[in-house]
Parts: structure tokens; C-alpha cells; sequence
């Protein structure tokens, strides 16, 4: 309260106690004040009438805050694809550059010829003079589109750091509020722990890269026969990069099954007729009788899966590389039959796993694309089947059973559950072990566990009718 009002209710105290003195009747007054002001976000966890915490947030402000920080989210992915383009503009403006200092010595070259050859006779080189002028002027010209190209690359790259750093603030912000707001009728404030770590090291992998090599050592000829026909064409899937026939086998075919039947023996990249849609993929043609259709593909790190629900839905990348075929591609295709599933890994130190399912199919997209999938056979482990029957997760589309996204924190795309025991969509981290806030690489729990991010990894899914 000012010093005015106070200085207003002592006058008003001490008329009231002159009144009493001299015996006048009583009153009662009314003071207004002025209203307090309430600084900061304030969130309400009870009724109307209950009192609020100041260091409460109100969510919807909460919401507000996600709506902004989406839409800038968006401008910055607008940002950098520009920032993309502009730095070819970039290396434009530096091959200009590099072109005008070239011509600037040319001209100094031609300039010093003609005053050599023109001598006495100077009149005979105004020709020459026009020409150099004129191609002078062309430098000119150049040099201030290359230095306006350079500004604007500038003022791009300005604007595009200022956005991340604002995306940065609003992201902490955000992470306040929360930490912040209560989660139960209750009103008490509850922090979300980080989603549950898978062990480093499972129980499962015992001993080192030389486990299969001495497995093959110690096993009879037929079964050491029937393991290396097996391991050759797996090696041929996960190293090869390129297809060996660059031009793709006729179709459309209905599926690389169909392809094989038709006498299409090489591993390659073909076109599959899915829905009215014509989508390219890489058929395995070798493995195991062939007629495999690779779904997905890790490698080199190339491509980057921590993307949005559209693109996991349509697909991304390059089937003679890193690739993901798409949700409603692989959908179609396990809705017209039975399918199984083939997991291709291998590790930094070169040792191989595998990972089959007798039974693989998604459900439509209004069901979230949900995980259906049989009985596990293999050496990998099975880190598959405990995401069985959940919906697909990305970043902005949150359908997994943890309290926070899954999707955010593995940086990928997957049938997430409380969050994962596998995470072949992560981010592809070289070397194998790595270290992360959380555990987002490219990861099978039963295979070097969460903290070892694979070389390399493949998805293959195969009709039962063969």
C-alpha cells in the first residue's frame, strides 16, 4: 500500500477518534484497496474456489506454450531445408568468386597485351578497350550477385540459429511447466521419471565376436555346410549398398515372392504395385530361397529416422540404402496374406544375430498401424515381442503406454510400449557403445543391450505361402 493511503486512514483514524470523544454517534466506513497483482503462471488442481499455488502452471498456457513451440518447430525444419538450398548457393557464390578473381587477372593479362602490341598506334585499340571495358563491367556485375547471395545466406543463417535458440528456451520452458503442474486430482505435483533403461549388458549375450566361428568350428561338416550357405547371402544383404543389376527387373509385381516365382533370381531393387501406389524396394532374392521384402534398413547412418508420423506412414530414404518402406506399404502388403519377419543384425566387431517371427502384420492406420506378430526363432533374442501389440509411435503421434513420449526421448519411430526393448529406428551412433542422456540408438536389447548402438540392421518380411 502507498504512503498516500496511509496517510489517508491515519486522518481517517484520528477524525474518528475526536468524534468518539466528543460523543458523537458511531460509523462504520469502508476502505477500498488497491487489487494485488499475481505474477507468473498459476495452475488450478481443484475447483473454482480453491486457492492457487503461485508456483502452479496453468496448463493452458502448457498447451499454448506446445501449440507455439510445434509451429516453430515447423519453421525451423522450413529453415533448414532454405539453409539447405542456400548453401549450394553458397558454393555458387564461392565458385563466382573464384571465377572473378581468375578474369581479373585475365584482364590484367589482356590489358598489358594490348598496350605492348598497341605502341605508338593507341588509336587502333579502342575496340579492345570497349571489349575489356564490357567484360569488366560483367565482373563487376558478378562479384555484387556474389555478394548478395553471401548476405543473404547470412541473414538465413542468422535467423536460423535465433529460431533454435528460441525452440531451446521454450523446450525448458516447457519442461518447468511440467515439473511444475500437478498430475493427480489430488493437486499434488508430480515429476515424470525418465523412461525404464534396458540392461548394458543382457543375460543372454554370452561371449564375443568369435562365438560363431567357434560354433562353426566345433559343428559337424553337413551343419558348418548348411551355416556358411546361410551366412553368405546374409553378408551379401547387409553389406551390399548398391544393387548389382542397375536397371530394375520389369514389373510391377504384386510382391518380391511374385518376382522370384518368375524367375528374377537377383537381389536387387524392383517395383512393387501396393494399393495404387507404386513404391521401389529391395528384394533379397538370395537368402533363404529369396522372395524377401526389405521393409527397413540401417547401415551408415545416412538417413535421419527421428522424423514425423507422415513420413514413417508414406516411407523415406533409398531402397538400395538406408531406407523405411512405409507404414501403409508394409500394411497392404501383410493384408492380402500371412507374412513373416526376418531381423538381420550385426555389430561393430563384425558378429552377425538373427531374429525370426512366424507371423508379422499391421493393422490399418485407424488402429495406429498396431504390431501383430507370431512365435520368435532365432539367436538374437527376442526383444521384438514385448512391443506386440502396441501402436506405432513417432514424435507427433504419442500412442505409447508411458507417461511421457517415448518417441522424444529414443528419437525414432516405433511400436513403443513402456518405452523399448528395441530401437532399430534410433540414431545410428558409430562405434557401438555410446553415451546419451537417454537411450536412443540403434539398439536390441537381447543383443549388446540398450547402450551398444548396431553397425548395422535390416527388416525382411516374407509370404508363408513359400
Amino acid at each position: 500500500m502507498g504512503t498516500p493511503w496511509l496517510r489517508a486512514l491515519q486522518l481517517l483514524l484520528l477524525l474518528g477518534a475526536s468524534w468518539a470523544r466528543a460523543g458523537a454517534p458511531r460509523c462504520t466506513y469502508t476502505f477500498v484497496l488497491p487489487p494485488q497483482k499475481f505474477t507468473g503462471a498459476v495452475c488450478w488442481s481443484g475447483p473454482v474456489s480453491a486457492r492457487a499455488t503461485p508456483e502452479a502452471a496453468n496448463a493452458s498456457e502448457l498447451a499454448a506454450l506446445r501449440l507455439r513451440v510445434g509451429r516453430h518447430e515447423e519453421l525451423l525444419h522450413e529453415l533448414q531445408r532454405l539453409a539447405a538450398a542456400d548453401g549450394a548457393v553458397a558454393g555458387e557464390v564461392r565458385a563466382l568468386r573464384k571465377e572473378s578473381r581468375g578474369l581479373s587477372a585475365r584482364l590484367g593479362q589482356l590489358r598489358a597485351q594490348l598496350q605492348h602490341e598497341a605502341g605508338p598506334e593507341a588509336g587502333q585499340g579502342a575496340e579492345p578497350a570497349a571489349a575489356l571495358a564490357l567484360l569488366g563491367e560483367r565482373v563487376l556485375n558478378a562479384s555484387a550477385e556474389a555478394q548478395r547471395a553471401a548476405a543473404r545466406f547470412h541473414q538465413l543463417d542468422v535467423k536460423f540459429r535465433e529460431l533454435a535458440q528460441l525452440v531451446t528456451q521454450q523446450s525448458d520452458l516447457i519442461s518447468r511447466l511440467e515439473r511444475l503442474c500437478p498430475g493427480g486430482a489430488g493437486g499434488q505435483q508430480q515429476v515424470l521419471p525418465p523412461p525404464p533403461l534396458v540392461p548394458v549388458d543382457p543375460v543372454s549375450l554370452v561371449g564375443n565376436t568369435n562365438d560363431s566361428r567357434r560354433r562353426l568350428d566345433s559343428a559337424p561338416e553337413p551343419q558348418r555346410d548348411q551355416i556358411l550357405r546361410q551366412q553368405e547371402p546374409l553378408a551379401s544383404l547387409m553389406l551390399a549398398v548398391h544393387p548389382a543389376v542397375p536397371t530394375k527387373p520389369a514389373g510391377p509385381w504384386q510382391d518380391c515372392a511374385e518376382a522370384r516365382q518368375a524367375g528374377h533370381k537377383q537381389s536387387g531393387v524392383y517395383e512393387l504395385q501396393v494399393g495404387r501406389r507404386v513404391v521401389s524396394v529391395w528384394c533379397e532374392q538370395q537368402l533363404e530361397g529369396g522372395g524377401w521384402t526389405v521393409i527397413q534398413r540401417r547401415q551408415d547412418g545416412s538417413v535421419n529416422f527421428f522424423t514425423t508420423w507422415q513420413h514413417y506412414k508414406l516411407g523415406f530414404g533409398q531402397p538400395d540404402g538406408e531406407y523405411w518402406l512405409g507404414l501403409e506399404p508394409v500394411y497392404r502388403l501383410t493384408s492380402r496374406e500371412d507374412h513373416e519377419l526376418l531381423v538381420l543384425l550385426e555389430d561393430w566387431g563384425g558378429r552377425r544375430a538373427r531374429a525370426h517371427y512366424d507371423g508379422f502384420s499391421l493393422e490399418p492406420e485407424s488402429d495406429h498401424y498396431r504390431l501383430r506378430l507370431g512365435q520368435y526363432h532365432g539367436d538374437a533374442g527376442d526383444s521384438l515381442s514385448w512391443h506386440n501389440d502396441k501402436p506405432f509411435s513417432t514424435v507427433d503421434r504419442d500412442r505409447d503406454s508411458y507417461s511421457g513420449n517415448c518417441a522424444l526421448y529414443q528419437r525414432g519411430g516405433w511400436w513403443y510400449h513402456a518405452c523399448a526393448h528395441s530401437n532399430l529406428n534410433g540414431v545410428w551412433h558409430r562405434g557401438g557403445h555410446y553415451r546419451s542422456r537417454y537411450q536412443d540408438g540403434v539398439y536390441w536389447a537381447e543383443f549388446h543391450g540398450g547402450a551398444y548402438s548396431l553397425r548395422k540392421a535390416a527388416m525382411l518380411i516374407r509370404p508363408l505361402r513359400l
